[in-house]
């Protein structure tokens, strides 16, 4: 999977550990790089609101991607 540059390790793991301390359900989109809400961790090509591709993925399963 290529991942737009914006997202970052850091950006990355910030999400994770917001989703483990709240109800956020945080995403990114790997195409364009946006922040998406609403995803399970584990999950893949969600459409993105944003540009339309089907690259959103949770933050968990990014994370697995960048480690």
């Amino acid at each position: 999977m290529k991942i737009h540059p914006t997202v970052t390790l850091s950006r990355v793991e910030q999400a994770v550990e917001r989703r483990m301390s709240s109800l956020d359900n945080p995403g990114f989109c790997v195409a364009c790089g946006a922040d998406a809400d609403g995803c399970e961790p584990d999950a893949r090509e969600y459409e993105c609101e944003v540009c339309g591709e089907l690259a959103v993925y949770g933050a968990a399963e990014v994370l697995m991607e960048l480690a």
